[in-house]
């Protein structure tokens, strides 16, 4: 993995996620040499400082998108309305849930979200949807080249990811490309659920899962008999959970094999493996809605595969970098090794041959990423449906 901030994994972390969105690296270094003498102090020391030089570049890259825009350039606009999407996105982020200039960041990067849309005629259509008396937001990417309903994927995310980051990190272009439309939710405990609707993550997934397929079938565009779901990182968690109680999705992929995220909790305790965001713990207890580590740590037991995976009969793909710094890889072995009544399950481990062996491919997402994206369109031409 590219180390501008050696030793500080985290924060390296953040700069690898902002080149996966297409951040453009001179941008990006001029924002990291404010920083550089910050990130030797680890990675919750500084955030601040961090925040506010990535928060100045995307300002700046917004307003030369701006002036593109009212020269009338609105695709060279766009383009850089994207970036500044991603900085933002990257800034909030890394900080603490209490630092109150993250919430006028967020509000800032949907602001220049919908301006990225706009002025790129891009095929991204912002929506929402019922859940449980509360609504979830989503994007919306149409199938490429197919006429009539097409099979549709969810897109979930981790921990930390929204759907912004997931739709700039071009998944579901790829998709699209493959005749294959889809939906990318911010569920609940993350992006627009966990703040601006005040969703905490809950571990039984189908329930959200089962909100999107509801949605998804009012949709002409969509194919409700094909309609499979990937989860990114700790959505590796929440996309098979979620198919192994929800009997309309059709196909499963675990973008990383997080397979009992309770047990990585216990080992975080112990200080092995790293974190993915600075002031770790407090971002849990925001996520997961608990009042304190001792309730969160008994909630986390709740977030495991054992007993469950067992249930899916959906072809099932589990990919996992063979370096992951977070989730060790045998916890992909569990997810595919229990997975018995799956019509076709399938372990993939990215290797230092091919790229992608860091933790879901944050060194180099396109071999997993366009490995998904295959496999998910053999599936659906080969009958995958519900």
């Amino acid at each position: 993995m590219f180390e501008p901030f050696p030793g500080n994994y985290i924060w390296s972390l953040s700069v690898n996620i902002a080149l996966s969105m297409g951040g453009e690296i001179g941008e990006i270094d001029i924002a990291n040499r404010k920083v550089a003498e910050a990130a030797k102090q680890g990675a919750d020391h500084g955030t601040k400082a961090f925040f506010e030089a990535w928060r100045d570049m995307a300002e700046k890259v917004a307003a030369l998108g701006e002036e593109d825009e009212a020269n009338g350039r609105p695709l060279s606009a766009s383009r850089k309305y994207a970036r500044a999407v991603a900085y933002y996105i990257v800034c909030e982020r890394m900080q603490d849930r209490d630092h109150a200039p993250r919430k006028e960041a967020y509000r800032r990067m949907l602001e220049l979200r919908d301006r990225m849309i706009a002025t790129g005629g891009l095929n991204c259509e912002v929506v929402s949807f019922s859940y449980e008396g509360r609504t979830l937001s989503g994007l919306f990417v149409r199938a490429g080249g197919v006429d009539g309903p097409a099979p549709c994927m969810i897109h979930c995310n981790g921990l930390d990811s929204i759907k912004e980051m997931l739709y700039l990190s071009e998944t579901a272009q790829e998709m699209s490309r493959r005749g294959i439309a889809s939906l990318l939710i911010d569920q609940p405990g993350v992006g627009e659920a966990l703040r601006l609707e005040g969703l905490t993550a809950i571990h039984d997934s189908e329930r959200w899962a089962g909100a999107a397929i509801d949605y998804l079938e009012t949709r002409r565009e969509v194919d409700a008999r094909r309609i499979g779901i990937v989860g990114i990182s700790l959505g590796g968690y929440f996309a098979p959970r979620a198919a192994a109680f929800e009997p309309r999705l059709s196909l499963c992929v675990s973008w990383g094999g997080n397979h009992d995220w309770g047990e990585i909790q216990r080992r975080r305790m112990r200080r092995e493996g790293d974190h993915p965001v600075p002031h770790y713990w407090n971002h849990v207890l925001w996520v997961w809605g608990q009042p304190d580590v001792d309730s969160f740590m008994k909630y986390a037991e709740n977030v495991c595969l054992d007993g469950v995976v067992e249930k899916i009969r959906a072809p099932y793909l589990v990919t996992h970098g063979a370096g992951d710094r977070q989730i060790p890889l045998e916890f992909a072995h569990k997810s595919h090794d229990q997975a018995v009544n799956s019509a076709h399950r399938e372990l993939r481990i990215f290797t230092e041959r091919e790229g992608g062996v860091e933790h879901v491919a944050a060194d180099n997402m396109e071999p997993s990423r366009s490995f998904i994206c295959d496999w998910v369109r053999e599936q659906f031409a080969a009958g995958a449906r519900s």
